[in-house]
């Protein structure tokens, strides 16, 4: 059976070298009112292959062979400058008022919990 792997290794390398490069991790800065923003991403590739040949009586032979390769794309945040300063923000993770009302179900839960709990005591 011939899989050809040296011509599949050359393609997914390929691929690689076209796909996770500088400019795909790190993307295009644009402008956001006085500040200049640079995203940053993470990306993950797996590459899986595989063949077999099999033989059925004495006259019919079968093989076969697959391939396959996927990427992941996640944004992680962005590097921001304003004048001279630089700072990174992390996608994802909320700050001020906006990880407070994150929280509020959480709080909401353990109040009524409580409140139950000290409701069972009491009575």
């Amino acid at each position: 059976m011939d899989l050809h792997f040296e011509e599949l290794l050359n393609k997914v390398t390929d691929f690689i070298k076209s796909e996770a490069k500088t400019e795909t991790i790190v993307g295009e800065p644009f402008d956001l009112g006085e500040f200049k923003c640079v995203p940053v991403i993470k990306v993950g590739m797996g590459f899986g292959s595989g063949g077999g040949e099999g033989i059925e009586g004495k006259s019919r032979k079968g093989e076969g062979a697959g391939a396959g390769a996927g990427i992941g794309i996640q944004p992680i945040g962005f590097l921001v400058t304003k004048g001279d300063e630089i700072s990174f923000l992390e996608a994802g993770k909320t700050h001020g008022l906006a990880a407070a009302f994150e929280k509020v179900p959480d709080l909401i839960e353990r109040l009524v919990k409580e409140r139950n709990r000290h409701e069972e005591v009491v009575a």
